[in-house]
């Protein structure tokens, strides 16, 4: 096993790591911008370095930074997280010329699943269906795509090659305004990803999206862990995420599996990745693409499996093989997270920055948190919005949902706006809980409005709940308890009935 493991990110899924790596007597080294100071990754590791400013671009997307920080720290390994390093080719590259451990696939693996329009080519090879679209290998220019959506229909979707979160991708309904959205595309993809390239999909209408999550080590093993329903998205990025699904029996679960598998073994891919799919609503199922990294929703398949995904990365790193095979993989109960984010569902999501000032976590059977920050904690503009995952566990889908349902009461937060009312009101609709959504439900057929109509001035609640908490107080002070009539307590008088009528 490593005896010293760098973490190459930060938030929620840094200290993630650092708890996995303290379970196994593997020391932690941390790395932070001018921001994350006082983070709690930084507090959690036992090293810890400062990479540069706030940001991403000159800290945490700072590739040489990092590696004269591990040569520094003497690690054997280094772990990217998501976002930032993690799908970046030449960072694990880096890693193997350094002879540090990526703990991540190969960089051929990420070339040719990071890389959206490659994956597919590649996939197709491997005879695992795709979404209709372009084809094509290698960057195509403006006019190439123009001339080949219309042969692919409207509506469809322009998509950065390089990346994922939804960022560089545009929904477009007509051949007029695409010249418009592909600049857009091009630039926000540049501006993420260092790479403006887009392809052409098909927008599948009504569509599920499901995920299946793969393990494979370097002696040629590759099983799945079921599958994830991450349909319900704003904007292209996850809310909230599922295991299993409520849309798949046994053998459709099987049959996308095993064709996870196969598009997993075609670009001879080692560690944990996910394989993307389209589900359309008569369960015919489509190759969307690959994320050849941790997963941020991938305690829900932990939840439901048992299995510790970052511990198995950690040991097919090493070199070891899989801990499970295929058939110890086993499913039990259902899970729920919910991503909980610095924004405000009440006006357009906006996203809400400030100083945390008081947070009340949720516990109890079956509630899990996974989160980086803590009371004191300064949410900036610089990264994600995320603050934590909530995850439950219950035996059915139902209990999960009422699980879910209580776990968010109890959960505060105080200092910024967050999206914990969405996820509530979320866990009342009819339509989630009849498990009848699609990728579209939360744009085109939930709103919050009628939440809002219900809501109450904060003020108002807080003096009718003093008023009713020093009442309460009143009436229990002027209780008097009086000893009992009897000279002894009822044990004692139970007892004495028993002896007499032995």
């Amino acid at each position: 096993m490593f005896n010293k493991v760098l973490v190459a990110n930060r938030g929620e899924i840094a200290v993630r790591i650092i708890r996995a790596c303290r379970e196994l007597g593997i020391d932690t080294v941390a790395v932070f911008s001018e921001a994350d100071r006082r983070g709690l990754h930084v507090r959690f590791a036992d090293e810890a370095y400062l990479l540069g400013p706030a940001p991403s671009r000159e800290s945490y997307l700072r590739a040489d930074k990092i590696m004269d920080i591990a040569r520094k720290a003497n690690v054997d390994a280094i772990h990217p997280g998501y976002g930032f390093l993690a799908e970046r080719e030449s960072f694990s590259a880096m890693c193997e010329e350094a002879g540090i451990a990526f703990i991540g696939p190969k960089p051929s693996s990420i070339a040719a699943m990071g890389d959206k329009a490659e994956a597919r080519a590649t996939v197709i090879k491997a005879g695992v269906p795709v979404v209709p679209g372009t084809e094509d290998v290698g960057n195509l220019t403006d006019d190439e795509l123009l001339a080949k959506a219309p042969e692919i229909g409207f509506p469809l979707l322009i998509k950065a090659t390089a990346g994922g979160g939804g960022k560089g991708m545009r929904e477009v309904t007509s051949l007029e305004e695409m010249p418009t959205l592909l600049a857009s595309a091009r630039r926000e993809a540049e501006s993420a990803f260092g790479d403006g390239n887009v392809y052409l999909e098909k927008l599948i209408i009504d569509a599920r999206h499901i995920e299946i999550q793969i393990l494979a080590d370097k002696h040629g093993n590759v099983i799945h862990l079921g599958e994830r329903e991450c349909s319900l998205q704003r904007r292209h990025q996850k809310l909230l995420e599922e295991a299993l699904s409520s849309a798949l029996d046994d053998e459709l679960r099987a049959k996308m599996g095993a064709l996870a598998v196969k598009a997993a073994k075609s670009v001879d891919y080692v560690n944990a990745g996910t394989i993307e799919f389209l589900l359309d609503k008569n369960k015919n199922f489509y190759f969307l693409e690959m994320n050849t990294r941790l997963q941020v929703e991938h305690p829900v398949t932990e939840m439901v499996t048992g299995i510790d995904i970052v511990k198995e990365q950690l040991r097919i790193a090493r070199g070891r093989p899989l801990s499970y095979t295929q058939d110890e993989v086993q499913f039990n109960g259902h899970a729920i997270e919910c991503r909980v984010n610095a924004e405000d569902p009440y006006n357009n999501f906006m996203p809400s920055t400030g100083r945390i000032t008081h947070s009340l976590l949720p516990t109890g059977p079956g509630v899990r948190v996974d989160t980086g920050v803590y009371p004191g904690f300064e949410i900036t503009p610089f990264y994600d919005p995320m603050i934590a995952k909530l995850i439950v566990w219950g035996e059915t889908r139902a209990q999960a949902i009422l699980r879910m349902r209580r776990a968010l009461e109890e959960y505060r937060i105080i200092g910024v706006r967050t999206n914990i009312p969405f996820h509530q009101t979320m866990m009342d609709s009819h339509r989630f809980m009849g498990g009848q959504y699609d990728t579209r439900f939360v744009e085109e057929r939930f709103s919050m409005e009628d939440a809002a109509e219900n809501r109450q001035d904060f003020s108002e609640v807080a003096a009718i709940l003093a008023t009713l908490v020093e009442h309460h107080e009143t009436e229990v002070s002027s209780q008097f308890v009086q000893r009992n009539e009897r000279d002894a307590s009822n044990w004692r008088w139970v007892s004495r009935w028993e002896r007499m009528h032995r």
